[in-house]
């Protein structure tokens, strides 16, 4: 898809545009805020696909619900990640949960062929282990995280107070220790201060 020159327009008024029927508007919140939204929806789930899907059907219900849009809000990132993640969270409710059965019990010895694929290696299996927690908890990991958010912002996004999101963390960090421990993985391993 060839890019669109910015409008200049805060998110705003590009929503006021999309409340009047302008499909330019929101094809131009699609092309700032998309790839944040595909990010985020990838993490969680793990699947290009499926991360696919969700933006789309998110992107869908900010056209359909323009009409009711408030100025002055958290902005169209803010309910992005917000409806990203519950759109996340309701799929993965309605599948198979993945069990502890289903990591793999060992490192796998065998030596691969460079450190490229070394790292990629031990990024599916961390995004294997992340898919593994309960669905709130990986969120409150990926939001933080991968995505970078502030405990206030992503509490927002979930829906929660600040406190109980510092809860939810603390929960989420130390399932996540024990998960990747069981998979063989050294948490140090993981980007930033998850550990």
């Amino acid at each position: 898809m060839q890019r669109l020159a910015d409008p200049g327009q805060d998110d705003d008024s590009l929503m006021a545009a999309v409340a009047r029927g302008e499909a330019m508007a929101l094809r131009w919140l699609l092309e700032r805020h998309g790839a944040a939204g595909f990010r985020l929806a990838w993490r969680l789930t793990g699947d290009a696909g499926e991360a696919e899907d969700l933006v789309q059907e998110a992107f869908a219900r900010l056209w359909r619900q323009a009409a009711r849009w408030q100025a002055g809000q958290a902005g169209v990132g803010a309910w992005l990640h917000r409806t990203v993640t519950n759109l996340a969270i309701d799929r993965s409710r309605r599948k198979r949960p993945q069990t502890m059965a289903d990591l793999p019990d060992s490192i796998d010895p065998a030596p691969l062929a460079d450190a490229t694929l070394a790292g990629a290696d031990l990024a599916t299996r961390i995004q294997g282990c992340v898919a593994a927690l309960p669905d709130r908890q990986r969120a409150a990991i990926v939001l933080t995280y991968w995505e970078g958010l502030t405990g206030p912002m992503a509490a927002q996004a979930l829906e929660i107070s600040p406190k109980a999101f510092e809860s939810l963390l603390i929960r989420a960090r130390m399932a996540l220790k024990a998960v990747l421990v069981q998979a063989g993985i050294d948490p140090r391993d993981l980007p930033g201060d998850v550990s």
